[in-house]
């Protein structure tokens, strides 16, 4: 007997009016995968992990975690059995610094975010945490720093670093490197690549690139429907797959 996928959806589908934005979706995301999801602009990616993480409700179909059914579980209750996210525009407070954008992330999972109005100080575990973090993703250097000072592709490695203070079993990256100079992707994947292999990653991207260097299992979704699933060389060798997208990649 086969156990069950960490995260899972069977029949997916989600329509904004007359449009069907995910179009019966079966996926599955293993424990410890590295994953993912590309496919042309207006495919239904940013809405399947909008789906996944309770943002939208599906119109049909349903949401598993470790064969629990989570369709109708709240968006916050969804972070709290770890499922955490980025966002294709970062989400940061950029006044603050550094550690204080991690510090508030921890500081909610352990129940300590009221102290946030005393000196962070007072909570020496939360701050040790998100130092930790920040030494993971090599920007302990700039912990006092705000994050609006920050090269953007900085700014991006935080917010995986706020994504982890949530102790997630399941990462989704929406587009984890948008907006970063193409000679600085590699900071971003050389920090995904970091992670700890217990925590399952989705990611989409459209630098392919980063998507073949990090992917062990890619999915293509076309017009909200999945159009083709495989490894990465299965993928790359697909001539519909290239005829229907990585091919437009490469002429735009």
């Amino acid at each position: 007997m086969t156990s069950a996928p960490l995260l899972e959806t069977r029949a997916l589908r989600r329509n904004f009016g007359a449009l069907a934005a995910a179009r019966d979706i079966d996926f599955r995301l293993e424990a410890g995968a590295r994953h993912a999801l590309i496919g042309p602009n207006g495919a239904g990616k940013t809405t399947f992990i909008n789906l996944l993480t309770g943002v939208v409700r599906p119109t049909a179909g349903v949401i598993l975690m470790n064969g629990r059914d989570i369709t109708a579980v709240p968006e916050a209750e969804r972070v709290k059995l770890g499922i955490a996210r980025t966002f294709q525009i970062n989400r940061l407070f950029r006044r603050l610094s550094v550690l204080e954008n991690v510090y508030i992330a921890v500081a909610e999972r352990v129940g300590a975010a009221p102290s946030m109005r005393r000196p962070a100080g007072l909570r020496r575990d939360v701050v040790e945490e998100s130092m930790e973090l920040l030494d993971t993703l090599k920007l302990s250097a700039d912990a006092a720093r705000r994050v609006s000072e920050l090269p953007y592709g900085r700014q991006r490695l935080v917010e995986i670093a706020i994504a982890l203070g949530l102790e997630p079993r399941v990462l989704l990256l929406d587009e984890p490197a948008a907006g970063v100079p193409s000679a600085e992707s590699h900071i971003i994947l050389d920090a995904v690549e970091r992670l700890p292999r217990q925590i399952a990653v989705l990611i989409i991207d459209h630098d392919m690139d980063l998507v073949f260097r990090f992917a062990q299992r890619i999915t293509v979704l076309v017009s909200g429907a999945v159009f083709a699933t495989g490894s990465p060389r299965e993928i790359g060798a697909n001539p519909d797959v290239r005829a229907v997208y990585l091919g437009q990649v490469a002429r735009g």
